[in-house]
């Protein structure tokens, strides 16, 4: 076998140093793209809050503000349900008031009158949120009379709370009368509406 020249030996030596060179770098790239890949996938990426509008607490600030506002609304429309209904019943109910308030002063004990009425609620949904009662009046005599009714308002003790009059005038026989008796009080406590009196004049 030959021996090679030093220019051979000089090639040699140079292509190994080469090869160890592109071994080492493909080693080192291997690490790198596995340490990448890893790290990568470990690490969240925060958001890009620049892209926001507003925050989380002015969100909440408008939801709640919007709900007011939706609340005094409806509040507002009941209120003025309850106006116009009692308005539309105002002026009969007043008349009466006075009417059957002078003639009951004049009764002793529930009046002669007490099986010609009778009691219906009204929905709320009609009168605008407030306690009302129809109270119907029947002439059951053969000649016309006037009529003069109390109706009480007790809370759940039995205690009466609040007093309403009505009345009739000049109903011929067997003619009907149905004026309206409302309670001005809240909502709550619950109501409950009691004929006390009734008096044929």
């Amino acid at each position: 076998m030959s021996t090679p020249s030093p220019h051979g030996r000089s090639r040699i030596a140079a292509l190994a140093l080469v090869l160890a060179a592109a071994s080492a770098f493909t080693l080192v790239a291997c690490d790198d793209d596995s340490d990448g890949s890893s790290t990568s996938s470990a690490t969240p990426t925060s958001p890009d809050t620049a892209s926001f509008s507003g925050n989380a607490a002015s969100a909440l600030a408008s939801v709640e503000a919007s709900v007011r506002a939706e609340a005094s609304k409806r509040a507002a429309s009941a209120s003025a349900a309850a106006s116009s209904f009692e308005a539309s019943v105002s002026a009969e109910v007043e008349r009466a008031d006075k009417a059957a308030r002078t003639e009951l002063a004049k009764v002793d004990g529930q009046g002669n009158a007490m099986s010609d009425v009778t009691m219906t609620g009204k929905p709320r949904s009609e009168t605008g949120g407030l306690l009302a009662v129809v109270v119907t009046i029947t002439n059951k005599t053969d000649a016309t009379a006037s009529y003069a009714v109390q109706v009480d308002f007790l809370d759940s003790s039995g205690k009466v709370v609040e007093t309403r009059y009505v009345g009739a005038e000049d109903l011929k026989p067997g003619e009907k009368a149905q004026p309206v008796a409302v309670s001005r009080k809240p909502a709550d406590p619950v109501l409950t509406p009691k004929l006390a009196k009734a008096q044929r004049y």
